[in-house]
């Protein structure tokens, strides 16, 4: 399987590694972001919109030289399927990092006052998910034990929701703000919870990949 395939291939390996440190600094850029934003420091904020914007294009590259690695020099077609897969899904998580920090540039959303901390809180149990697939992704292709990674991706999805709910809750029962406003917002949540349901998707498909490596 995946871990038999890449055993003797360091170099894709030490790829696939570096691929990985992209998407976890793709969600620490985001974080960062999204604090920048509320708190109004616009300077900082733009500058981790262009850091984001070239981890995003340098993730994108070396999936891209990974994958052209695995067709020509991996021999068992079902394995490199699944790493193939795999890295497809988690650039897709560097990807939404990228797309909803700009969501906020885009649509200059006023987050009121009184959710800056759930806006806040939010954020980072996203970027928990993230950073948990990434751990799990690393112990899958260094053959380690991975289910506790596995775990925490759906411990932190599932306080994402939490969170999700909490806010909408509030945002709707508030009324100092317009339906427009609040439609706004509405949308910016759920696009920031986007971040931990995607990287439970991943979760998910990892967990069969894990169950096969076993067969």
């Amino acid at each position: 399987m995946a871990h038999s395939v890449l055993r003797k291939q360091i170099g894709l390996k030490k790829r696939i590694d570096e691929f990985l440190d992209q998407v976890s600094e793709a969600s620490l850029l985001f974080k960062q972001g999204v604090s920048f934003y509320i708190e109004e420091k616009h300077d900082q904020f733009e500058e981790k919109l262009k850091q984001i914007s070239t981890v995003e294009h340098h993730g994108d590259e070396m999936r891209r030289a990974i994958e052209r690695q695995l067709y020509l020099k991996t021999l068992i077609p079902e394995s490199r399927g699944d790493v193939l897969q795999l890295l497809e899904q988690l650039d897709t998580l560097l990807d939404c990092c990228k797309e909803v920090l700009w969501q906020f540039q885009i649509e200059l959303p006023e987050v009121p006052f009184k959710s800056h901390d759930d806006m806040q809180e939010l954020v980072s149990y996203s970027v928990e998910s993230v950073e948990a697939i990434v751990r799990s992704a690393r112990a899958f292709f260094r053959s380690s034990d991975v289910s506790d990674h596995l775990h925490k991706v759906s411990y932190w999805e599932s306080e994402s929701d939490k969170v999700t709910t909490r806010m909408l809750m509030d945002i709707y029962r508030r009324d100092d703000l317009s339906l427009c406003h609040k439609s706004q917002l509405k949308d910016l949540v759920r696009q920031v919870a986007q971040i931990a349901d995607r990287a439970e998707d991943v979760a998910d498909r990892l967990t069969i990949y894990v169950i096969k490596r076993m067969l």
